[in-house]
């Protein structure tokens, strides 16, 4: 399956939730899309209730259904709760630190930014999204990137002290990831515990 590239407050509306960022016809529409989308609700069953949470997960975040995959492997592997460590390497995730770092308005102008080869990791050029980061990198801006007016009208009054676990360096456009964050740092709206429960059955 190719990654989605349709119209994003479609998905938006569906989840009833702004998953890709600020959406003004979500706030006049916040019911699902259709011509049936404003009626009378059916019940959703308890696999669909898990479903459509991991689906949340993986739009939000953009990933394929086999990365998903992946990414649960690793975390049940991984020591801690499985949810939340799959949360956790979502976070750490290149596209989405750039995301975090304001450098992009949304995950996918992030994605695209690495793609088209203006992000550096500890000074070398990094274009893959899903490469994961770890504790005490440094994620910049290639110089000749840095007057790109995608990037300085995002930075544009984006406030830096949003995210304790990235330390922010003007002068370099660049920043220190410093550490995993916790669960109760991370602001998505995602509840993982139904995604675990829909990959145990």
């Amino acid at each position: 399956m190719a990654r989605y590239t349709g119209p994003k407050t479609k998905i938006a509306r569906k989840f009833g939730e702004a998953i890709f960022g600020p959406d003004k016809v979500l706030s006049k529409k916040n019911y699902p899309p259709g011509q049936h989308g404003n009626g009378r609700k059916k019940k959703t069953s308890e696999y669909g209730i898990q479903l459509r949470e991991k689906q949340k997960a993986k739009y939000t975040y953009g990933v394929l259904e086999r990365q998903f995959r992946n990414l649960f492997e690793k975390a049940q592997r991984s020591k801690g709760i499985t949810g939340e460590v799959l949360i956790q390497l979502l976070e750490s995730r290149l596209d989405n630190v750039v995301f975090r770092m304001g450098l992009a308005r949304t995950r996918s102008a992030a994605r695209q930014l690495v793609s088209h080869k203006h992000i550096v990791v500890d000074g070398k050029v990094v274009n893959i999204p899903s490469y994961s980061l770890k504790p005490g990198q440094i994620i910049g801006v290639r110089e000749k990137a840095k007057s790109l007016e995608v990037i300085t009208d995002t930075l544009a009054g984006f406030n830096h002290s949003k995210y304790a676990w990235i330390e922010w360096d003007q002068s370099s456009l660049s920043a220190k990831y410093l550490y995993v964050p916790e669960r109760t740092d991370i602001p998505e709206n995602i509840k993982e515990q139904l995604i675990v429960e829909l990959y145990s059955k």
